[in-house]
């Protein structure tokens, strides 16, 4: 007997097909498509000038309507610490036993203003730009980027105040004071991440942005912003033996304490274990990395609905 074998009919090629194969002959793709990661990376580099005269135009227009202008720059971190001279340091009397307390708030105020601010605008990154997300093709993450280069040379503005203020309080010139620039890229690299994170989750939910200045300021009164963790952990044995190493290990607080070092504490002849250069260099490197690929994952959602 013999076997007859059937053979399947062949799939009917459609008109979609064609066209499908001569867009992929040609190079074309889908519309809104997401790029590769390393694609994506190289987009950004090629729109490097782009990111930078963007940071710049917003840091030039924000004290535009001013008298004072970019003044402002400096006086608002300033009038900042001022307060918070008055409020902690006097009546609250947290400057007893830290040496240099004035150097070592204006310090940790601006160090923490450029970390607190560049979260703060990469939560309105995507969600407040709409406009200029669905007119224009560019990737994404250069919005939440400029603003931390923003955030950036606010704080290089900002650093000639500080400067100033430990010079008039015999501070001296020191060569630790080029520890400040690696602290900063580390810094730099942390805050750009958190920026990217919270400009994904801002664009899905905009109502973090309403959130967040709770957070933040929660997250300021354990960074040791206008305290000495040192001397707040050290003075209270009631306190559980994990509060200390949480609180040191918190990345804001971490970033603090390397530019304090940097620029007052090696003045006092003071170590600085060589962990907190590891912390610091973890955070970067987890958030920074992370965030930028937690970011990339939704890059074809940003401006939709």
């Amino acid at each position: 007997m013999t076997q007859v074998l059937h053979t399947p009919p062949p799939t009917p090629v459609t008109a979609e097909d064609d066209l499908a194969a001569l867009a992929a002959r040609h190079g074309l793709s889908v519309s809104g498509a997401r790029p590769t990661l390393l694609q994506y990376v190289g987009q950004l580099w090629a729109r490097r000038h782009f990111i930078t005269a963007f940071a710049t135009a917003k840091l030039t227009a924000q004290y535009a309507q001013a008298k004072l202008g970019q003044v402002w720059q400096i006086m608002t971190p300033l009038l900042n610490a001022a307060v918070y001279y008055f409020i902690f340091g006097i009546l609250l009397g947290t400057k007893k036993g830290v040496p240099d307390y004035i150097p070592f708030l204006v310090t940790g105020v601006f160090i923490w203003t450029f970390t607190s601010s560049s979260i703060m605008t990469g939560t309105r990154a995507i969600a407040g730009n709409l406009g200029l997300v669905r007119a224009l093709h560019f990737p994404r993450a250069a919005l939440p980027i400029s603003f931390c280069l923003q955030q950036l040379q606010q704080l290089l503005f900002s650093m000639v105040a500080l400067i100033v203020i430990l010079l008039c309080f015999g501070v001296p010139v020191a060569a630790s004071w080029l520890l400040a620039v690696p602290a900063l890229f580390l810094q730099f690299t942390f805050n750009t991440g958190m920026s990217l994170i919270m400009a994904r989750m801002g664009a899905r939910t905009p109502d973090i942005a309403q959130l967040m200045p709770f957070v933040l300021r929660t997250w300021m009164y354990v960074s040791g912003v206008m305290w000495s963790i040192d001397k707040l952990t050290g003075g209270h044995k009631g306190l559980p033996s994990w509060v200390a190493p949480v609180l040191k290990a918190n990345p804001s607080a971490v970033y603090i304490d390397l530019m304090r070092f940097s620029l007052i504490d090696s003045f006092h002849a003071s170590q600085l274990p060589a962990h907190v250069w590891v912390i610091a260099t973890g955070w970067a490197l987890v958030v920074g990395v992370g965030g930028f690929i937690y970011f990339w994952k939704a890059e074809e959602t940003y401006g939709r609905g």
